[in-house]
């Protein structure tokens, strides 16, 4: 921290700039809140062939001209917050490999070869690493054009802001016409939409590879502000396109800013909660607190919806209380958070449902967690504002890492596992699971007509005894 430049030999000579050297990821120094005086860094430049640096011109101007030390303008805070922030992101993400299309025994529409194909394959993939490039260098707002380049499929001119493409690179080139026809080829969007689940899962890890890690304010705000632009954006460059393709693009671009929405929100969650966890006078009032719930109420209440062991019931009760009353940090909860996971879904991995198995935990997870909540309102609980704020937490953190697993348990990424879902909003009642359906249903009606009672009545008496209670 403080690394400056320096001079070397009398005044008046050039002055020289450590280049390329950065804090390591797991230092502690990271965990320091931002100071901008004493940021001065400047990060390695990308291994990998820049085919779209916009910046580049804008530098070239700024290190010739003599006076730009003295005056700072706008571009060059931009880029130095840039520089700045680039600490924060994954500059070191290996992009994975693309698979090549299933046609199968579809046949190829008229007028398409697979030379067409090959190039096609070859331009998306060259289009997705300069995604790649322009997000690592943090140029948000370069995205539309690159888009707008690509789904109008003209070459670049020699003066464009782009880099010259190579004769290989301008072989390649589809025609729009060609382009739109292969996109209404099923086994070409099929092979599309698998290439855009990996490509948004790396800049999903590239931009925030640690959701729990503290990162300034205004890296938080950019990476929402592109996310919020990004499905009016693809909208735009592919308005000529059909709308199947459009649909099937937007959907994971969608999922994608979903995704960063979200990440961002459980990052600023988990700064507002490290301050909380390490306050030991409100770490002490949260476990008096807590000790005063009426556990087995919840326990009975809980167990004729969620139906749930009472003895793992219990064993998380007690080790959330000591975890609690170890202070521990916010990493040690998270390591404990991802043991619970680990337990329930155990029994069910390498099994047909287990993403049906980690819905059904999130589920009562937080039915068991907003019970809790609900416990320490009545009591009016002097703490309630803290545990409120850990519960959105460790709810979303939950939700972090059951994402996660699934993903993991059915080979696809959690952007493919989250687009699913988003997908099934759209879809037509008839294409839903309908044992999803009846899950939801017919257990619930099932024991109100065994029991011999209507739903008005039973919930009447529940009602009774916990005012009696109070």
């Amino acid at each position: 921290m403080g690394l400056r430049t320096r001079r070397l030999g009398t005044r008046g000579n050039s002055k020289y700039h450590y280049y390329g050297i950065r804090l390591k990821p797991d230092s502690p120094l990271n965990r320091l809140q931002e100071d901008t005086q004493y940021m001065a860094m400047r990060q390695q430049p990308i291994h990998q062939k820049q085919r779209y640096r916009p910046s580049q011109k804008m530098e070239g101007m700024l290190e010739n001209n003599p006076n730009s030390s003295l005056h700072t303008s706008p571009e060059q805070s931009v880029a130095a917050q840039s520089q700045h922030h680039q600490q924060f992101i994954d500059m070191s993400h290996v992009f994975p490999d693309f698979p090549s299309p299933d046609l199968g025994t579809i046949l190829l529409p008229d007028g398409i070869t697979m030379t067409d194909i090959k190039n096609l394959q070859l331009m998306y993939r060259r289009h997705c690493e300069a995604t790649i490039d322009v997000v690592m260098n943090l140029q948000f707002q370069y995205i539309e054009k690159l888009w707008q380049a690509f789904w109008n499929s003209k070459p670049n001119s020699p003066d464009s802001s782009t880099t010259q493409a190579s004769d290989e690179e301008l072989e390649a080139i589809i025609p729009k016409d060609k382009l739109m026809v292969m996109c209404k080829y099923e086994p070409i969007m099929r092979w599309m939409r698998s290439c855009d689940h990996i490509l948004y899962q790396a800049l999903v890890e590239i931009l925030i590879p640690d959701v729990l890690r503290p990162v300034p304010s205004t890296l938080t705000q950019a990476i929402r502000n592109f996310a919020k632009s990004l499905e009016g954006w693809l909208t735009n460059s592919m308005c000529d396109f059909p709308q199947q393709i459009v649909q099937a693009k937007v959907g994971v671009v969608s999922a994608f800013a979903q995704t960063l929405r979200r990440y961002t929100s459980l990052n600023h969650l988990a700064q507002a909660a490290r301050a909380v966890l390490q306050n030991t006078s409100q770490i002490n009032q949260m476990l008096s607190d807590l000790n005063r719930v009426d556990f087995a109420n919840v326990q009975e209440q809980a167990s004729w919806v969620c139906q749930c062991e009472e003895g793992m019931v219990q064993k998380l009760e007690q080790d959330f209380k000591l975890t609690l009353q170890q202070q521990s940090s916010l990493d040690q909860w998270a390591s404990w958070l991802d043991n619970v996971v680990t337990q329930v879904l155990k029994p069910h991995e390498r099994s047909p449902i287990f993403p049906k198995a980690a819905r059904q935990f999130l589920l009562k997870w937080s039915f068991y967690s907003s019970m809790v909540i609900r416990d320490l309102t009545l009591r009016s609980a002097a703490s309630f504002g803290s545990f409120h704020l850990i519960r959105l937490l460790y709810d979303e953190y939950m939700f972090y890492l059951v994402e996660h697993r699934v993903a993991q348990a059915t080979g696809e990424t959690p952007i493919a596992v989250m687009g699913e879902f988003s997908d099934l909003s759209s879809m037509s009642p008839l294409l839903i699971d309908k044992d999803d359906i009846s899950e939801l249903g017919s257990d619930t009606d099932g024991d109100l007509r065994s029991s011999g009672e209507p739903p008005v009545k039973r919930e009447r008496v529940e009602m009774n005894s916990s005012m009696q209670e109070i």
